[in-house]
């Protein structure tokens, strides 16, 4: 039995892009289809500035919640990986069905307290009197879909741990085109502004999570999923939760820390807080990209560990680390050299795009550090080990973060002053992460090879 996708064999950094790309594409286009919910309240609704300053005011959150969907399903994809490199085939099918359960539960838990948690949290962030009660509306609606992102995540991890990055990617455009047309008809044809925009990302979420159920039940090999297996196997989801839950925690760092610099900007006014909406949009797609490369080091790592290929593990890294800064850095100094025109989709207001663009100017060029972070976590994490990365983020990243905050913001209370706190904390990250494999390299790369958990 061999993945769909073998990836222990073969020219690495073709493979490694034809695995990749595919990954950034999704993620890309899955942000412009959340974007559409920005930019047609920001341009058809009743309310417009107020409106697009709501929707954009829960973007740390949303982003808080996807971090945990998309972390947890970490968890399945390096442990189905290891075991298809292996060759394990019972263990893979009982890994994949163990992770579908794991995806409805896990789901449902975070449906229903994001209903309870939406406005608190709204408060907790300072979001301005004016916008709090339209952002709780979006955000609770959103948050029902939570089952069916869960899901989708999941089953994508399944895909992709057996090679497959087309066929999340192919699903994905047919649910993200679901998404605009229904935005469209529920803003402009039924004036339902972001209760409509949320409306239509829910429904967009049951089409995506239904069309990879679609594809799982046609599998042939031991991916393939049967309803009458869908029960967990204990030992695979501690494997899986080992993996998965420091990957979700790190992300849950990530956007706990731009929650907190979410406040500092609630308090410099809506215009800033619509303008920063629109430079946090720009980031997430320059995000994606270098993150798809941690994503390839991660799968590529967890077959070939699972296969004892040690040498091919450390090839894989030195191009994932190359071909991501590279590509995440020409990307982000090219949103910035088109940076009005970018801020022009999603605003008719000059003010909110010139602000926009100075975020741009100030976070997006160091976006090469944050490629060090995500390739070298994937590394590790394909290794089995989830925890380095999640203790080093939480102290060079989020700890960081909240200490500007405290101390640095209130001495610079300026919209530059709180930028300055991303490339600070992406340096400090990296280098800690690059000091960490250094050292860990020979142990993990060279030595005996850990099982997963028992």
């Amino acid at each position: 039995m061999k993945p769909r996708n073998d990836l222990r064999h073969g020219t690495l950094w073709k493979q490694i892009l034809l695995f990749a790309l595919p990954i950034a594409a999704t993620s890309m286009l899955q942000q412009l289809f959340n974007s559409a919910d920005v930019a047609v309240v920001g341009r058809f609704s009743a309310q417009k500035d107020l409106a697009l300053a709501a929707v954009g005011s829960t973007t740390s959150v949303v982003n808080l919640y996807i971090t945990i969907f998309t972390g947890l399903a970490v968890g399945a994809n390096v442990v189905i990986a290891r075991y298809l490199g292996a060759e394990e085939e019972e263990q893979v099918r009982k890994a994949v069905h163990t992770a579908l359960v794991a995806a409805v539960v896990c789901g449902a838990v975070m449906m229903v307290a994001g209903q309870f948690a939406a406005q608190p949290l709204l408060a907790w962030m300072d979001t301005p009197g004016d916008i709090i009660d339209l952002a709780g509306q979006y955000l609770r609606i959103y948050l029902l879909g939570a089952i069916f992102q869960m899901v989708y995540n999941f089953e994508a991890a399944i895909l992709r741990a057996n090679g497959d990055t087309r066929r999340p990617l192919l699903c994905l455009l047919l649910s993200g085109g679901v998404n605009v047309v229904l935005n469209l008809i529920f803003v402009i044809g039924f004036h339902m502004d972001v209760a409509g925009v949320a409306l239509a990302t829910v429904i967009a979420d049951v089409v995506g999570a239904g069309l990879l159920w679609h594809y799982l039940r046609r599998e042939t090999g031991p991916i393939r999923v049967e309803p009458a297996r869908l029960r967990p196997d204990g030992k695979l989801l501690r494997a899986i939760l080992y993996i998965g839950i420091p990957a979700a925690v790190q992300g849950m760092m990530f956007n706990i820390a731009n929650v907190i610099i979410q406040s500092g900007i609630n308090r410099l006014g809506s215009q800033v807080v619509a303008a920063s909406t629109i430079g946090v949009t720009a980031e997430i797609f320059v995000y994606y990209l270098l993150n798809s490369f941690g994503q390839a080091s991660m799968t590529f790592t967890s077959q070939n560990y699972g296969a004892g290929n040690l040498a091919r593990c450390r090839r894989a890294t030195r191009w994932c680390l190359g071909m991501g800064g590279l590509s995440a850095e020409v990307f982000a100094l090219l949103l910035v050299a088109f940076g009005l025109p970018f801020a022009g989709i999603y605003t008719t207001e000059s003010a909110i795009a010139l602000l926009a663009l100075t975020r741009m100017k100030w976070v997006l060029p160091f976006e090469l550090f944050n490629a060090i972070i995500e390739v070298l976590s994937g590394t590790l994490r394909g290794l089995g080990y989830s925890f380095v990365p999640t203790i080093l983020c939480a102290a060079f990243i989020c700890g960081l973060r909240i200490l500007w905050i405290a101390f640095v913001f209130p001495l610079m209370p300026t919209f530059q002053g709180l930028l300055l706190v991303y490339p600070a904390s992406w340096l400090a990250a990296g280098a800690a992460l690059a000091i960490a494999y250094v050292v860990l390299k020979r142990k993990l790369l060279t030595g005996q090879k850990d099982a997963l958990p028992a």
